[in-house]
């Protein structure tokens, strides 16, 4: 068992002032004087101590002599009626004063109970402010999970979409190189434009390469400020919208390509043309005669 953190003359002392100032000597009064403790036990030692005050302490009486006794007899007797009408009027006092007694301590009791019930509504507002606080939190934790959750959900989209365009991009530059191997003895001139079409597409792919590392970083940057949302938001807003720029770059050097590769076609194909029609002409033409002029 805990010792007691206060003495009985610090919490009779504490008792006695809050009586003088008109007070009612309560546990928590009591608490709140001598500055902590348990108010019950508090309360306890001053009830003992009001106890110990109107209790009073038989004292141990010597005989009379018989001459004082019969003296004292004779005195009773003769003061007998005298008694009974002290003792009715003592007992009309002592109903009267239990009367005030009685309103006293239902007085005391209710102002008790109402400082009980003051004490007891303002930990009830204070419980609720707290339970209020605590929804509130919730409700904004549950909230920025769902802004990350979004968020998230966009990168993902985003990186998929990065990942189709990879993957045109990769067809449209094996089929710009099988062309330039099919063609490449046809013309010096259309080499040069075949060469130059390859170097913009290293360029895109190169851009491409970046663009993914750009997206990894961002998305290595949003895992690990989950908790800071707001500069999460504003950093995956930039990265986002520097990859549609860069969405649209791809897609207009990606078009440029074909549009390219489309053109190398058509001349290769007016080559062949060409060709064709020398080849026509040198097997249509007559073959010279013998003894004619070379």
């Amino acid at each position: 068992m805990r010792p007691a953190e206060y003495t009985q003359e610090e919490i009779v002392a504490a008792g006695h002032t809050l009586r003088d100032a008109g007070r009612n000597v309560t546990g928590f009064a009591l608490r709140q004087r001598v500055g902590g403790g348990t108010p019950n036990r508090l309360k306890q030692v001053w009830d003992e101590f009001l106890a110990s005050q109107s209790t009073a302490r038989a004292q141990p009486v010597a005989e009379l002599p018989v001459e004082v006794a019969e003296e004292m007899a004779a005195v009773t007797r003769a003061l007998s009626e005298r008694i009974a009408a002290l003792a009715i009027e003592l007992n009309d006092k002592a109903v009267k004063a239990a009367e005030r007694r009685v309103a006293e301590v239902v007085r005391s009791a209710g102002e008790q109970r109402d400082q009980a019930e003051r004490e007891l509504a303002d930990a009830s507002q204070a419980v609720e402010d707290l339970e209020a606080a605590i929804e509130a939190g919730k409700a904004s934790a549950a909230a920025l999970e769902a802004r990350l959750a979004e968020a998230h959900a966009a990168l993902q989209a985003r990186a998929i979409e990065l990942a189709r365009m990879a993957e045109k991009c990769s067809g449209s530059e094996q089929s710009l190189q099988a062309a330039t191997t099919r063609h490449a003895a046809e013309s010096e001139r259309l080499t040069g434009l075949v060469h130059a079409a390859q170097s913009e597409l290293q360029a895109f792919s190169a851009e491409r390469d970046q663009l993914a590392r750009e997206f990894a970083t961002v998305r290595a940057t949003a895992e690990s400020e989950r908790h800071q949302h707001a500069e999460y938001t504003a950093r995956s807003q930039d990265a986002l919208a520097r990859a549609e720029r860069d969405r649209d770059q791809a897609r207009d050097a990606a078009g440029k390509a074909r549009e390219e590769a489309a053109a190398l076609r058509g001349r290769l194909e007016a080559l062949e043309a060409q060709n064709a029609d020398l080849l026509r002409l040198v097997a249509e033409r007559p073959a010279p005669t013998k003894g004619a002029k070379s």
